[in-house]
């Protein structure tokens, strides 16, 4: 596992479809940033189940990162530290797939979320 490639999920890549129909957020890397950010600000740890990456959404480090990258892993890092897993490659790779599959779930199960403003005003909750 690498952040080189990130896959999602059969299932989170059908939660992306319905998320791009009702906010009009055309990129996946934006919904995937979102979706991260807010499963990183939860601080309960998420149920670990094996996640059969499947689909067809895939994206190198740099589309989904942006400029930001820097800032991304070192928020991955963080919640490697914080919830006691070593800080390798492979955990933080985890770590990610884990929490924006998360977040992902997170995002499409709020029903109140069907416009882009109904989406920032998440952020503030």
């Amino acid at each position: 596992m690498s952040l080189d490639t990130i896959r999602l999920s059969q299932p989170a890549r059908d939660q992306l479809v319905w998320l791009k129909r009702t906010t009009g957020i055309k990129n996946w890397n934006v919904l995937c940033r979102w979706a991260l950010a807010m499963s990183l600000r939860d601080p309960s740890t998420p149920l670990v189940k094996k996640i059969n990456a499947d689909s067809n959404v895939e994206m190198d480090w740099a589309t989904f990162a942006g400029t930001y990258a820097d800032v991304y892993l070192a928020l991955l890092k963080q919640r490697c530290a914080a919830d006691g897993e070593p800080l390798t490659d492979k955990s933080i790779s985890r770590t990610l797939t884990i929490h924006l599959h998360r977040g992902i779930g997170h995002l499409a199960g709020n029903q109140d979320i069907q416009t882009i403003r109904q989406l920032m005003a998440t952020a503030s909750e």
